[in-house]
């Protein structure tokens, strides 16, 4: 039994996180390597696409910090890529001036970003709370009663916020991340409501984003994806012209 596999323990199996650390320099992947490993994760590195796909042929991770500034590759290829191959969390690591980079990094799906220079603290943190926030749960079928108590309905789809999951109309888990739960939040927050544009990142970014940030439309249509019968023609969330976006229908506690 391996450290992937991990040890079965009253019954559960106790599995190693395994994290890929992606930086052309090899002092910021040694640096990461050190602050993971202190903490009990499984760590591989790679410095460029070719390295990466390497790693993943030799099994998958938890979760992936990736610089976007690779020398001559560009980072954001690569997390294209991991998002369509893998769909596995992606931590990004940019420069403090790399405004536009992060954006684009975002709206591609990445689950946060921390900027250099570093704190390897403040990195362990966040990426333990990204994994937190991205950890797969059992579904209600499988859950206690308990869990199954935080799970509710809408046009079929099941969704439980405490544990960060979305199950689709066939029942199967269906990968969202960090920002994809936090605008679903504010829509099932808000049913049946017209919601600008400013509104929705208010209530997804707090007070941290700046006209620059203005991706929602793009995070709209992600979720949509993901929602919807029919992304092309969208009924769950539909486009308040002129205003922004509305939930048309009230999610249903599935409690009791």
């Amino acid at each position: 039994m391996n450290a992937r596999d991990g040890a079965a323990t009253g019954g559960l199996a106790v599995t190693t996180k395994r994290i890929l650390v992606v930086d052309d320099d090899a002092k910021i992947r040694n640096l990461l390597r050190r602050c993971f490993e202190s903490d009990g994760y499984e760590v591989a590195e790679a410095e460029g696409s070719e390295s990466v796909r390497a790693a993943f042929a030799e099994g998958d991770f938890d979760l992936v910090t990736l610089d976007l500034n690779l020398g001559a590759e560009d980072g954001l290829d690569i997390a294209r890529e991991l998002q369509r191959e893998h769909d596995v969390p992606i931590f990004m690591v940019t420069g403090k001036d790399d405004v536009i980079d992060r954006v684009v990094g975002l709206e591609l799906g990445a689950d946060d970003y921390l900027t250099k220079p570093f704190h390897v603290r403040e990195v362990l943190a966040r990426v333990r709370s990204v994994l937190r926030r991205t950890a797969k749960r059992l579904p209600p079928a499988a859950a206690s009663e308990e869990v199954a108590e935080l799970w509710q309905c809408l046009d079929g789809l099941r969704i439980n916020f405490d544990a960060m999951q979305l199950l689709d109309r066939e029942g199967r888990d269906c990968a969202l991340t960090t920002s994809d739960f936090k605008l679903l939040a504010a829509f099932v927050g808000n049913p049946q409501r017209q919601l600008s544009r400013d509104r929705l990142m208010d209530l997804v970014n707090g007070s941290d984003w700046t006209p620059l940030d203005r991706t929602i439309d793009n995070q709209v249509a992600r979720l949509r994806k993901k929602l919807e019968r029919d992304p092309a023609r969208p009924q769950l969330i539909k486009t308040v012209r002129g205003l922004g976006y509305m939930l048309t229908e009230k999610p249903v506690d599935l409690a009791g």
